[in-house]
């Protein structure tokens, strides 16, 4: 078992889930408007729909994996093409980070973990990177690939959990320092475009 592996998927993990997105503003914004309990309510709701895609990629990605090694380089390739490509949207994106308190109805904390969860689980786009990110972190040749695929799910939602909920506890110190800051939006903008760059090259360099 390769703990470098999974230490680096950790530590990657954390830089992504640190780095500006709408599932974290939106996790800020609740708990700025409505209160911490809220926000961590939201956080379990987005955890939750992960289990979802980790399943569909864990038994869709095995299964290809097992069949051919071909097929296992044409997932690689796509991954890798795919995080290129989502290295190209954030260097086109705007490096601002907008906070916009209004228009957001209060819910119950039901409500926020069912919307947190439903977002998650609707949004194509979360099975397409966890497609794109875990092939390349596979990290034992005794484990199975569905098992070491779930175990990089989860290791991915406890990271995202802890990175998410601290956003949630430190709500309010964290909004009012990224609306006073100018510069970390650019910063975490770069990060977050070397650390696509650099996952797809490491998938691309990835054996089976």
């Amino acid at each position: 078992m390769d703990y470098d592996v999974l230490y680096t998927f950790m530590i990657t993990t954390a830089i992504l889930s640190i780095s500006p997105g709408p599932d974290n503003i939106f996790v800020l914004m609740q708990s700025v408007i409505n209160g911490k309990k809220y926000g961590l309510a939201t956080v379990a709701g987005l955890m939750s729909g992960c289990l979802i895609h980790t399943t569909l990629v864990a038994f869709g990605v095995s299964i290809l994996i097992k069949q051919s090694d071909t097929l296992f380089f044409i997932i690689k390739l796509f991954g890798a093409l795919y995080l290129f490509f989502l290295a190209y949207k954030v260097f086109r994106s705007d490096a601002s980070v907008n906070l916009l308190e209004t228009g957001i109805p209060k819910k119950t904390l039901g409500q926020l973990f069912r919307q947190g969860f439903v977002m998650n689980v609707l949004n194509p786009k979360v099975s397409i990177f966890f497609l794109a990110f875990f092939p390349g972190f596979l990290f034992s040749e005794s484990l199975s690939n569905v098992l070491q695929f779930y175990i990089l799910g989860f290791l991915f939602i406890l990271v995202s959990f802890l990175i998410f909920g601290s956003i949630a506890v430190m709500s309010g110190a964290i909004s009012e320092y990224l609306k006073k800051s100018t510069k970390i939006g650019v910063v975490l903008k770069w990060l977050q475009i070397i650390v696509f760059i650099g996952i797809a090259i490491f998938i691309l360099l990835s054996e089976k």
